[in-house]
């Protein structure tokens, strides 16, 4: 039996799930099939047996009421042919009453026992004169009993001809039970292989723009598998966006790199022929070298943030947002000394803290305070604002703790010449310079890493048009 078992499993390896599908619904559906029809041909039969055992009960009661005190004898002999009335015999109890004529029916112990009244009556088959016969034994009086029979060869005529008759319509619910086996399989895995051959389509070109043809109707009408192919091009649609994302990254790096680079490699190749040089020369290919450096390792690092996106959850801490401001806009002030810087805290948000990374929440402000310095005029200020607002619907809570209930906001503002309605749109994608920043420094990845570090703390950066001029960018801790 187990050998058995192995071979079935070894058989459902190695056919494909269609096949697997086709044979499971049409085994069901043949199971069920021939059950009916099983169950229909015993049926019949017991119906058209009962009704045989109705007449020998009849024609019994009817013998019964002419010879209730009739002695032993034959009652009536032609029952041998199809359209004769039942033949009948009454039998005594005791053997040596018997007639003289012999009994047309067989007489056996069970129906002496009947006589006496030891055993019930009961139905029994025989066969006379080479003829199928269904025979009633009931007891007639105190001392006899009664044998009726009748031909059963019309009624087991009949129960052949209804179990050749289901037979076939067995047969041809097996044969329906596979045709609609193969075209459930066929048709309800039809979106499956669809997707199992657009898989091996983006395996084999690694070309994920395929998708899966779906068929029409509202989404919430689609069932599981449909729902799988949409779940599928959705996974696609993503895959996609990253491999471009990827590939866009990639090249504009390279694009980006391609100018620091030449320059890099023309004031080295001029630092090799130091000796040519005056000093001043010397000094001032020294220096752009180590600022084209600096660039280059800041470009780089930028990079390697973007492309590692990683998350901050395993490295969160409570993080108070004013005090990560005054710090950042300490530094900037140290490294934009031409530009003042103003920060103004809101009482109520001065003790708010937030869930955070502090390094790369301090990265994050620098690049909007840079930002801003870089594009605001020399002597105009650069205003940092941190407020704090009750969020709709949230519970009481002080102004300080984890501010649960607090909406916390930081915008930073410069007066420079703003953002247009074209750039707007794009001032967070990478490597994107507006038409009036192609001429200042950076490299195009600042506003693009602040967005994903405010994505991966969960809070919210938008930028705008301020009112007055300039820029102003907006984040928002709920």
């Amino acid at each position: 039996m187990s050998g058995v078992r192995r071979l079935g499993r070894r058989w459902r390896r190695q056919r494909p799930l269609r096949t697997r599908l086709a044979v499971a619904a049409s085994a069901a559906v043949a199971l069920v099939a021939v059950g009916v029809c099983t169950a229909a041909f015993f049926v019949i039969r017991y119906e058209m047996f009962h009704q045989l055992d109705l007449n020998l009960t009849q024609s019994a009661t009817r013998v019964i009421q002419e010879n209730r005190d009739g002695g032993p004898q034959v009652v009536a002999g032609e029952c041998r042919y199809l359209s004769a009335p039942a033949c009948a015999q009454i039998v005594p109890v005791l053997p040596s009453e018997d007639p003289a004529h012999p009994y047309l029916l067989p007489v056996s112990a069970a129906v002496r026992e009947v006589a006496t009244g030891d055993r019930a009556p009961y139905f029994s088959n025989i066969t006379l004169s080479g003829k199928p016969m269904r025979m009633l034994t009931t007891r007639l009086g105190d001392d006899k009993a009664l044998q009726v029979a009748l031909r059963s060869d019309s009624v087991e005529k009949g129960v052949r001809q209804a179990a050749g008759l289901l037979a076939v319509i067995g047969a041809a619910g097996v044969l329906l039970a596979a045709g609609l086996g193969y075209w459930v399989s066929r048709t309800g895995l039809a979106p499956v292989a669809r997707l199992t051959a657009t898989a091996e389509r983006i395996a084999s070109t690694r070309d994920p723009r395929h998708r899966i043809e779906l068929p029409p109707g509202p989404p919430g009408r689609q069932d599981e598998v449909t729902r799988l192919a949409a779940s599928f091009n959705t996974m696609l649609g993503e895959l996609e966006q990253s491999v471009t994302a990827q590939r866009r990254l990639v090249a504009d790096a390279s694009h980006e790199l391609r100018t620091p680079l030449t320059a890099l490699r023309t004031n080295a190749e001029l630092l090799a022929r130091a000796d040519r040089l005056t000093d001043a020369q010397r000094d001032r290919a020294a220096g752009a070298l180590a600022r084209q450096l600096r660039e280059v390792t800041g470009l780089v690092n930028d990079l390697i943030e973007l492309a590692r996106d990683e998350e901050p959850t395993p490295l969160l801490e409570e993080v108070r947002i004013a005090a990560l401001a005054a710090h950042a806009v300490g530094a900037a002030r140290a490294h934009w000394p031409s530009t003042p810087f103003t920060l103004h805290v809101a009482p109520d948000a001065a003790e708010t803290v937030r869930p955070g990374v502090p390094a790369r929440l301090t990265r994050l402000l620098t690049n909007l305070l840079d930002n801003a310095a870089k594009f605001s005029p020399e002597g105009f200020p650069v205003e940092v604002e941190l407020t704090a607002s009750r969020r709709t619907g949230s519970g009481s809570g002080s102004g300080s703790g984890s501010g649960s209930g607090e909406r916390l906001e930081l915008t930073v503002r410069d007066h420079g010449p703003g953002i247009t309605t074209e750039d707007l749109p794009y001032v967070f994608d990478r490597f994107y310079r507006a038409e009036t920043a192609r001429a200042l420094p950076g490299s195009g990845l600042g506003l693009a890493m602040a967005r994903q570090i405010v994505r991966a703390h969960g809070a919210e950066l938008t930028a705008e048009q301020a009112q007055g001029g300039g820029a102003l960018f907006r984040l928002t801790f709920e």
